[in-house]
């Protein structure tokens, strides 16, 4: 697998989820102007988790985990009789248990939301006004499922663009209306989840996929849905440690003070901006060629696949890290402030961004090595490795909110999610064709390359940035007095790192540059 297949495959995809994280920090950046750090926001902030949470474990969880490597096989090994039979009992079980889950969850929401923190009327009804995305977002997944598992990627892909944008719009229009941004925001949600389900509907069907709801028990008795469930099942406890994790600090965070959860809320944002569009991506893309290569034993591919990816990661994540650490403040005064985002919702969210950051190239990894063993069926590793980290992850959490506050909560992330890059490496061993210390080593060298290279360059920023924001210090307009400085100190920091990485002949750079056509002109 040469390095920059993935590149080119993931190319549309990343687009496309570029477009997608840059809508869903605008989406905080509106709610960031109405609602600020405030009650509202905190109220708002919790009530789209909690149908997030069992999303997680129906739409997700489920479909990354069991659904995409068991169709894959169906797709590749059976006749299309028995694909249907797969395709109509999967709808039928994941129809049945999101709606039941959906109506239990609308009537316990008074007992379900104290969990959380937080007691009142607002964040109840908010609840419940959210909750239906549930169901219908889940059903998205099974789409999305089906096109992944053909390597169908850019429907998909583009369908959150399309939830963005109704939850954006329906919030500018609803809320002179209803005079309440959260109850307007909740309603584009709902919306917004009801639009990525129908746009991925006629490509499902145009891909020459058929389903239809069957009996229940007929459902449950099909071999196919029968071995997804079998799948999932280990996974159960996994999961819910890893919802557990949100749970749990969401209410050390609602007890810490009023803005932390919002504050916490809005750090995830731009730290999944980054996630989002590099590693979301490549955990998509590579599934599928990871379920191919262990169906035909191809261990060689396979691990090449997945040290590509993990290669990928940290050329991404450990550069960005480390501007951002510099320049969070910029970043999120730029981004977020506004009339009801004050200086001391900054203050708020920069304590958690910079701790966030902290994490961001491990929690990266995980969502690429993740795949690698659900691509070999081993639901088991993953399950292990979430368990202790959710232990680990609540300790600290428990210990560090007192004197960090937010802070606090977003180190504990970032220490938990290492350990868990680190049980995913070692869970390695005993399986065909893997040697878990060179990967371990050969991942986490090119990591410290990366991370070293990302300093050097960081150099003329450290000490000179205070000098070029001090250019444009009364120049009115946030986007001329912090954007223009910003997007000139990264462009400096990006170029500067490309060199260093070209003087070290960095295969990525080697392949990205010969795709651009540059790579015969910068040879000696």
């Amino acid at each position: 697998m040469k390095p920059i297949s993935l590149l080119r495959q993931g190319s549309s995809l990343g687009l496309f989820t570029l477009g997608s994280r840059i809508l869903g920090l605008v989406r905080e950046m509106v709610k960031a102007a109405y609602m600020g750090t405030s009650p509202t926001s905190d109220a708002f902030s919790v009530a789209f988790l909690i149908p997030n949470l069992f999303r997680r474990l129906f739409a997700e969880n489920s479909i990354t985990v069991a659904f995409i490597p068991t169709f894959r096989d169906l797709y590749e090994k059976e006749n299309s009789q028995v694909l249907k039979d797969f395709l109509s009992a999967s709808f039928t079980f994941l129809s049945f248990a999101v709606t039941l889950t959906t109506i239990i969850g609308i009537a316990a929401t008074p007992l379900i939301v104290p969990l959380f923190g937080t007691l009142n009327g607002e964040t109840i009804l908010l609840t419940r006004i959210m909750f239906p995305y549930l169901a219908i977002i889940s059903l998205a997944a099974f789409f999305q499922g089906i096109l992944n598992g053909v390597k169908i990627f850019n429907p998909t892909g583009f369908t959150p663009i399309l939830f963005n944008l109704a939850v954006i719009g329906l919030t500018f229009a609803l809320t002179p209306l209803l005079g309440d941004p959260g109850k307007a925001m909740a309603i584009g949600v709902v919306v917004g989840g009801t639009i990525q389900a129908g746009f991925q509907l006629p490509f499902v069907l145009r891909a020459g996929f058929r389903f239809t709801l069957v009996p229940l028990t007929k459902a449950l008795k099909d071999p196919g849905t029968r071995k997804v469930l079998v799948l999932i099942g280990p996974t159960i406890l996994g999961m819910a440690a890893y919802q557990l994790n949100d749970l749990v600090s969401t209410a050390l965070a609602g007890q810490a003070g009023t803005g932390v959860v919002s504050s916490l809320s809005y750090s995830l944002r731009l730290q999944e901006l980054i996630l989002g569009i590099f590693a979301v991506t490549l955990g998509t893309i590579i599934l599928p060629g990871l379920s191919s290569f262990a169906s035909k034993e191809h261990w060689t591919e396979f691990y090449a696949h997945l040290q590509q990816a993990v290669r990928v990661i940290a050329f991404i994540t450990l550069p960005v890290a480390v501007f951002a650490a510099l320049n969070g403040r910029q970043i999120i005064i730029l981004l977020f402030q506004s009339q009801a985002f004050d200086e001391n919702s900054v203050r708020l969210t920069l304590a958690a961004f910079q701790w966030h950051l902290v994490g961001l190239y491990f929690i990266g990894m995980n969502r690429v090595l993740a795949p690698a063993f659900y691509a070999q069926k081993d639901t088991k590793s993953p399950t292990w490795a979430g368990m202790i980290n959710f232990g680990l992850n609540m300790t600290l959490a428990a210990l560090l909110v007192g004197p960090m506050g937010g802070g606090g909560i977003a180190l504990a992330l970032s220490l938990a999610s290492g350990v868990n890059t680190l049980l995913l490496f070692w869970f390695f061993r005993g399986k065909a064709g893997a040697d878990p210390r060179l990967l371990m080593a050969t991942s986490f060298t090119y990591g410290l390359k990366i991370l070293a290279v990302s300093l050097f360059a960081a150099l003329p920023l450290y000490f000179g940035q205070a000098w070029v924001y001090s250019l444009t210090d009364n120049w009115g307009a946030k986007i001329l007095r912090i954007g223009l400085p910003l997007a000139g100190l990264s462009l400096v920091y990006g170029l500067l790192g490309l060199g260093i990485l070209v003087v070290l002949k960095d295969s990525l750079v080697t392949q990205l540059l010969h795709r651009l056509g540059l790579g015969r002109k910068l040879r000696p």
